[in-house]
């Protein structure tokens, strides 16, 4: 009897050790590739690639439907391009917590790298999860996501000379106007993001019912990944070419690491900057510069052994990006027939409607095989600014976010 109540209490603390485990909180943000624009039709991609049929087996179910997590929920913000539609998704992680559009409540069929980030968390940690991520499409870290300690979005030379000078070729019609919007659009959307994470964390049990006011929390990473905007925002960023051109992001990526570092309390959360990797190896020279610049703050002596850089590059798909090319050679030519471009088969403007969409269909069906067409059906459902909407390419991206955290020494 006395060896059975030891074990009886033995069982008891045991159990109630499991049930008071600290939840593991981790933040993702960004603009739409945080989002995540890769439709689930998407996922057999993975499965003609040995490399990543695992994790693809990992992404379903026993009855082939995505999979859904045992330990880690999400409590997901984002809405409309504009911001006014901003609404909380929230539950169990599966997919369809990427892109949500004006219904950011709702499963948009989609995934972005918090599918499978939680995936490998779910399969890596004993403890309950918590992912709160925070995304909205089209927004710079230049002035929406722009961090308080950078102070005030502020012209440089090369916009002074030319916003003040006469209107047109994206210069402003009425400066104070343009002024005062940048003025209120600066850091709008970084506070949405910090007033969401502390909104959950002020009542974690409302999104994850695991949660144990006694055990507590403790943020255990954030994962940025963002820069579309940024990149090709020529008036911003004016010096074409040249390595330095993106300084300014690495700075206000620094400032940012503070800033949600201190307003979350949180000194020494790991961080995970996903460097932007569209047009994978054959990236111009811009672009390279560019995952250069936001590279560097996790070189900084600061931020050594907490702060880190994941290429996002060698996820992408080259042969899907391949067929994307001939998709865009059909749209240029079609806009050649209708503008009567030289040296083209509508120059001199003889063609009708039905005969320039005759051309136009041929010209596909010639530089588009049926093989190809199968395959972009097969692995792609969006642009390549989006990563083509690849769900294989977001699958391995939330799998590196992942590693990579759990690799870190604990905060």
């Amino acid at each position: 009897m006395k060896r059975f109540l030891l074990c009886l209490a033995a069982l008891s603390l045991a159990c109630g050790h499991a049930a008071a485990a600290t939840l593991k909180v981790y933040i993702l943000a960004g603009q739409s590739n945080m989002e995540g624009h890769a439709k689930i039709e998407t996922f057999d991609y993975l499965g003609d690639d040995p490399a990543t049929t695992p994790l693809l087996k990992q992404m379903r179910g026993p009855d082939g439907k995505p999979a859904v997590c045992e330990k880690v929920w999400i409590s997901y913000l984002t809405g409309r391009f504009d911001g006014s539609a901003n609404g909380e998704g929230f539950g169990k992680l599966t997919a369809g917590y990427g892109a949500r559009g004006d219904r950011p409540t709702e499963d948009g069929g989609k995934i972005g790298p918090e599918f499978t980030f939680g995936l490998t968390l779910d399969a890596a940690l004993d403890e309950p999860v918590l992912i709160i991520k925070t995304a909205w499409g089209g927004r710079s870290l230049n002035t929406e996501f722009r961090p308080p300690s950078a102070g005030p979005y502020e012209l440089n030379d090369y916009q002074k000379k030319l916003y003040y000078g006469p209107p047109g070729h994206g210069v402003p019609k009425d400066m104070d106007q343009w002024l005062a919007e940048k003025q209120r659009e600066t850091g709008r959307f970084y506070r949405y993001m910090v007033e969401h994470v502390k909104h959950v964390l002020a009542d974690p049990k409302r999104v994850c019912p695991e949660y144990d006011p006694a055990a507590g929390y403790e943020i255990a990473g954030f994962v940025w990944l963002q820069g579309f905007n940024d990149m090709v925002d020529g008036h911003t960023y004016p010096d074409r070419g040249k390595p330095e051109r993106f300084a300014l992001y690495s700075d206000l990526l620094a400032h940012f690491i503070r800033d949600v570092r201190k307003d979350l309390n949180a000194p020494k959360m790991p961080f995970v900057i996903g460097v932007m990797g569209v047009d994978g190896a054959k990236a111009n020279q811009d672009n390279l510069n560019f995952r250069e610049a936001m590279t560097a703050p996790s070189l900084l002596p600061e931020f050594q052994g907490n702060v880190f850089a994941v290429p996002t590059a060698p996820f992408w798909s080259e042969e899907l990006a391949a067929i994307d090319e001939k998709r865009q050679q059909v749209r240029q030519m079609g806009h050649f027939l209708n503008s009567k471009h030289k040296d083209h088969a509508n120059a001199d403007g003889h063609m009708t409607e039905d005969e320039k969409r005759a051309y136009l269909k041929d010209y596909e069906a010639k530089l588009i095989t049926p093989a190809d067409l199968a395959l972009w059906e097969r692995g792609a459902s969006n642009a390549g600014y989006h990563y083509l909407g690849c769900a294989k390419t977001f699958a391995l991206m939330g799998k590196a976010f992942a590693e990579t955290l759990l690799k870190s020494p604990a905060p």
